[in-house]
């Protein structure tokens, strides 16, 4: 048996089951011992019968005593029945359909019961539990309990797994170097695969968990990186980048120093000669766009066609908005492309863009459709990374050959999960505000403030600004007790502020009536808007000054962090409320909000307090899926694995050294995957 061969070697193993196994993607021995357990049953303690508990299997040693009994039952069907006791209690043991049971358990012998128990103290019972005769000296074992589909038993794949490490666990290579493995104090991969199966105790399994997790964070980094400095080197096109300081002169700000810094590593890709992929991360208005506009201008002058990717129709408006006021003054127009624009007009700019004469685009996902053609697309820009899957973004590029690509993140990211989400890119932080830009004051408040609330929004409203509401649901929801949008919006009509224009948004209506609604509010006919997350992203009104979050528990800081990003727009002091009676961890939670205006402050609380949850909501398109490794549990390790892989492709990039030879074959491997996803 080797690992590459097919699962129905492993004995119990046949047809009908390697389609069921197959549904666990098991195909081969090798995939079959990646099938790792979810959990493990302890039965290496003996409870004593009167401790049996009702909420757990437990292990308990009795003797039969008395002559075992065959009891007919309702519809013909048969129970065998027992009674067993240890030193402590007595416990009647009732097997179900299961007849043979009469010629396996004999008086005055000793089993091994597992089960759970249920009944009192005097009247106790166990139904169907596992029986082993009690013969020899007692050893216990650790047993693991596998994810399972219809057609596979635990006792079937058990078994098929033991086989597959009798016979293949001396062909396991270790893909972690010896030096790596010391400097960690990790277990051999073979010692991992043994126990992981089949621990010898709780330590064992914890050493084998540890060992495992620790390899797939770091072949992932490894892989990532090799795949990152592989396309650094991938031809692109060369640009003339000294047009860049035409651009910013005419900007009507000066750039920070951030601004300045990222840019320059933009233009030092542009005129490498080697395709660009780089990530910009930058708080809510730390000026990304300006500097995607300069990179942009570039690509332009150096007659290429550019193209920016936003994630909704209100965003790819507005982007298209500002990217113009930066273009105008030389001359250069800017195309919006989305699904609502009128079909004449969407032809003018499928032809523009096919001919070359419109040099510059906004859209949506339309920028995708299979009719959507460039002359000669350079440079594109996808806006809100993490909205996108690496193969969306992959798609837009595609239309042109060797095009240089920019994704642009108001979401911080910690940049040990920054090093995963976006492992093929290379990343610039734009992490300082143009100055002059006011200091959100922001309060977690109470049920007890909300009347005091409600009369200091009458205030600045009566003052000319205008408020944003926000509430997690659109239909009410009683067993949560959460505000819903809707009941809430009719609730400030009628009740709270019947003489203010109060609108509302949330992401059920058409994009119409969204983009209506927006610019209702945009110009100033509404005082309020009531909206569900649907405004964390790209909605700029200056003149919103207020920002109040219902139910504030129920959202990660990162995205409280980017609803308070939507005020402190303009030159107005803002505000920003959030409205939670939760108390203790929750509310210290929410205190992080009061404490910094900082994104990648707030973004690390919400890493350390809530896990990756917010940033990894559903897997990243492009990135393996764990087979024991968690990015919402095991950060910590992730941040050490990354460190040790990124410490041995400095010293070896090639991995050529005798002791990475094993790595580099299985980070070749991952590598290979990663290009086919």
């Amino acid at each position: 048996m080797e690992l590459s061969s097919p699962v129905t070697e492993c004995k119990r193993v046949g047809p009908k089951s390697a389609q069921a196994l197959a549904r666990l993607g098991i195909h081969t021995v090798r995939d079959l011992l990646y099938h790792y357990p979810r959990g493990y049953e302890d039965r290496t303690k003996i409870t004593p019968v009167d401790e049996l508990s009702g909420e757990m299997n437990q292990l308990a040693l009795v003797t039969i005593t008395a002559p075992v009994r065959k009891i007919r039952i309702r519809g013909g069907k048969v129970m065998i029945q027992a009674d067993a006791a240890d030193d402590s209690g007595n416990i009647q043991l009732c097997f179900f359909n299961q007849e043979f049971m009469k010629n396996v358990l004999h008086e005055g012998d000793s089993y091994y019961i597992y089960g759970k128990a249920s009944g009192g103290r005097f009247v106790r019972d166990m139904i169907n539990p596992e029986v082993q005769p009690a013969t020899g000296e007692f050893s216990g074992e650790i047993l693991p309990l596998y994810p399972l589909t219809d057609g596979v038993r635990q006792s079937d794949l058990r078994k098929a797994i033991r086989q597959a490490l009798d016979e293949c666990l001396d062909k396991i290579t270790d893909s972690l170097p010896n030096s790596v493995r010391m400097a960690h104090g990790l277990a051999t991969a073979r010692f991992a695969m043994e126990n992981i199966h089949f621990p010898a105790s709780e330590e064992a399994a914890a050493m084998a968990r540890k060992r495992l997790i620790f390899g797939e964070f770091f072949l992932l980094a490894a892989g990532l990186k090799q795949r990152k400095d592989a396309r650094v080197e991938e031809a692109g096109k060369k640009m003339d980048t000294r047009c860049v300081s035409e651009f910013t002169r005419k900007l009507p700000f000066t750039l920070t120093g951030a601004q300045e810094r990222t840019l320059g590593e933009i233009c030092t890709d542009l005129a490498s000669g080697f395709v660009m992929s780089r990530l910009v991360q930058g708080d809510v208005g730390s000026g990304k766009t300006a500097v995607a506009a300069a990179a942009a201008f570039v690509a332009i002058q150096n007659r290429f066609q550019a193209a920016v990717m936003a994630p909704t129709e209100l965003l790819a408006a507005q982007h298209a908005k500002t990217f113009a006021g930066f273009l105008a003054p030389f001359g250069l127009n800017c195309a919006l492309l989305t699904s609502s624009t009128p079909a004449s007009q969407k032809r003018q700019i499928l032809a523009g863009l096919a001919e070359g004469s419109i040099p510059f685009v906004v859209g949506t996902h339309a920028l995708l459709e299979e009719r959507v053609s460039f002359q000669n697309l350079g440079f594109v820009v996808c806006d809100e990374q993490h909205r996108f899957g690496v193969e969306q973004r992959a798609r837009l590029a595609a239309k042109g050959e060797s095009v240089h690509t920019l994704v642009m993140s108001a979401t911080p990211i910690p940049r040990t999960l920054a090093l995963v989400m976006y492992g093929d890119l290379q990343v610039s932080v734009i992490d300082e505000l143009p100055p002059g830009r006011k200091k959100v004051d922001t309060f977690a408040i109470g049920e007890e403030k909300r009347e005091g609330l409600y009369g200091f929004l009458r205030q600045k409203v009566a003052e000319g600004r205008q408020v944003y509401v926000v509430c997690p649901l659109v239909e009410e929801n009683e067993a949560l007790e959460l505000q819903s949008v809707t009941e809430y919006t009719q609730k400030l009509r009628e009740e709270i502020f019947p003489d203010l224009r109060i609108a509302l948004l949330h992401g059920r209506l058409k994009p119409a009536e969204k983009n209506e609604i927006m610019r209702t509010f945009a110009c100033g006919e509404a005082d309020i808007l009531v909206s569900t997350t649907v405004i964390e992203v790209g909605i700029d009104v200056p003149n919103a000054t207020i920002m109040v979050v219902e139910n504030a528990e129920r959202f990660g800081l990162s995205q409280l962090h980017q609803l308070r990003g939507r005020v402190g727009r303009g030159k107005e002091q803002s505000y920003c409320f959030l409205l939670s009676d939760a108390d203790g961890d929750t509310r210290r939670r929410l205190k992080v909000m009061t404490a910094t205006n900082d994104g990648f402050k707030v973004a690390e609380a919400d890493l350390e307090l809530r896990g990756p949850g917010d940033f990894f909501g559903k897997r990243q398109s492009g990135l393996p899926e764990m087979k024991i490794a968690s990015f919402s549990e095991d950060v910590k390790t992730l941040a050490l694995a990354q460190a040790a892989a990124a410490e041995v492709l400095e010293a070896d990039p090639n991995l050529e050294n005798e002791e990475n030879r094993h790595m580099k074959r299985a980070v070749s491997h991952l590598i290979e995957n990663l290009e086919r996803s």
